[in-house]
């Protein structure tokens, strides 16, 4: 891999990491449509580790409330002290870890699909479609909510003071579906809130914070495997600080765009690149395993 090839996947993993459109579909499809090497499951995780690090610090006071209150919740309970029960803060850390347990687990047993046939890009196109579809249907349901038609109208949808066990294994189980390439970690976890009838905003914050065990735990298991390959361990690190620069500025923006505006747009961009792919496998122009024996 180059260093223009390294600069360019991680401008694109900085840029799709946090919008509804598949950072690891769009690292895949930048690599076969430039005719390189794809650059593999190993490099998208530990990529990923520079955009989660955006997202520790942009939400570090969240972040950093959230670690306090469940660590005194961990201490409370050793103590069998009941002074924690009901803190809102410990429960979102219980939360986020319930909700890690399903990527986890199927994040290890599925490793090799992960690594082979999930990466054959018109299953990469396939969900991009039936996820763009499920993201338009979720995203009316909550402008239904918000101008009075919806289950949640009477207070305006669900915030993350709502959130129990149940709720936070859903959202774990729609994060665990990213694993297939075109998915979207925060396409399928923010449907699934919308869906659940949470908040936009909502919806979106638990998305990121959920992220971050899941993506880091991903990132660093895969350092293993960095500086294999094409794929030496400078061009990986330098796209890393590349996704971080450009992800920061991202998460900025997306959280302010989905206070006012709708998730339509990435629902037609997902369609019509997924549409643009099968037309240009079918026509021979680009192979479902582009770069894949290369890489």
């Amino acid at each position: 891999m180059s260093w223009f090839e390294s600069f360019i996947l991680g401008l694109v993993q900085g840029l799709t990491e946090f919008l509804p459109i598949s950072s690891s579909a769009h690292l895949r499809l930048t690599a076969a449509f430039a005719g390189w090497h794809d650059p593999g499951a190993a490099f998208t995780a530990i990529t990923q580790i520079g955009t989660e690090t955006a997202v520790l610090i942009y939400f570090r006071k969240d972040i950093a409330t959230i670690v306090g209150a469940w660590c005194r919740s961990v201490v409370a309970l050793v103590r069998r002290d009941d002074s924690m029960r009901g803190n809102h803060d410990a429960q979102l850390g219980w939360l986020v870890i319930i909700g890690s347990i399903p990527i986890g687990v199927l994040g290890l047993t599925l490793k090799d699909q992960i690594e082979g046939p999930f990466r054959d890009l018109r299953l990469i196109a396939t969900t991009l479609i039936v996820m763009g579809l499920v993201l338009g249907l979720a995203d009316r349901l909550a402008a239904r909510a918000e101008t009075g038609g919806g289950r949640h109208r009477a207070n305006g949808g669900k915030t993350l003071r709502d959130l129990g066990v149940r709720d936070g294994l859903i959202y774990g189980c729609c994060q665990a579906l990213a694993l297939v390439p075109g998915v979207s970690r925060s396409g399928a976890t923010i449907s699934g809130g919308l869906l659940m009838g949470y908040t936009r905003e909502a919806a979106a914050r638990y998305s990121f914070l959920l992220a971050v065990p899941a993506v880091l735990a991903s990132g660093f298991y895969e350092l293993r495997d960095a500086g294999e390959g094409h794929v030496a361990w400078g061009q990986t690190v330098f796209a890393t600080l590349v996704a971080f620069v450009v992800g920061y500025a991202v998460i900025a923006w997306f959280m302010r765009f989905i206070t006012t505006r709708s998730f339509m747009p990435f629902v037609y961009y997902r369609v019509a690149l997924g549409i643009l792919i099968f037309v240009l496998v079918a026509a021979g122009v680009l192979s479902p395993h582009a770069g894949e024996s290369a890489a």
